[in-house]
């Protein structure tokens, strides 16, 4: 079995392009880091790949879809989470641009989300977590297959 396959969580970042690359964040309704901006994301349910749970998640939390996601990575530092050995699955996908704030989907927050919104990616609030080091991942990884110039 490979080693992304057994997170306890899943983490999903959606990015939308309109002057510019914005990613979403939703704003934590919960401690721990209750109030910061965080990835989409929650626990995987029995009998869900890590990839369900992230669209699941993010579905749930700002009523937004997204279709094809791309594997992150698989992050489990000691620490990484207040609440115990939590470790995470993290996905990325692009939505395209259908007419919301800056282009972009309105997200609609709902479940552990007290808010969500599109963050430039190059203007982002503090994280929770270790959601910044994710973040920086996944714009290399988007900076690397896609050839629009990233601002």
């Amino acid at each position: 079995m490979s080693r992304h396959h057994i997170a306890d969580t899943a983490d999903c970042l959606l990015f939308g392009y309109s002057n510019g690359w914005h990613i979403l964040l939703v704003r934590r309704r919960w401690e721990p880091y209750a109030g910061r901006w965080a990835i989409p994301g929650g626990y995987i349910e029995k009998g869900e790949s890590s990839e369900l749970a992230a669209r699941r998640e993010l579905n749930e939390e700002t009523n937004i879809a997204c279709n094809t996601l791309c594997f992150v990575g698989h992050y489990d530092a000691p620490g990484r989470d207040p609440r115990g050995n939590v470790a995470s699955d993290a996905w990325w996908g692009i939505v395209p641009a259908l007419g919301g704030i800056g282009g972009c989907p309105t997200p609609e927050p709902a479940d552990d989300a007290a808010d969500a919104r599109w963050w430039h990616i190059d203007r982002l609030p503090p994280t929770a977590f270790d959601h910044g080091a994710i973040i920086a991942d996944a714009v290399a990884q988007l900076r690397g297959r896609h050839h629009q110039e990233m601002r």
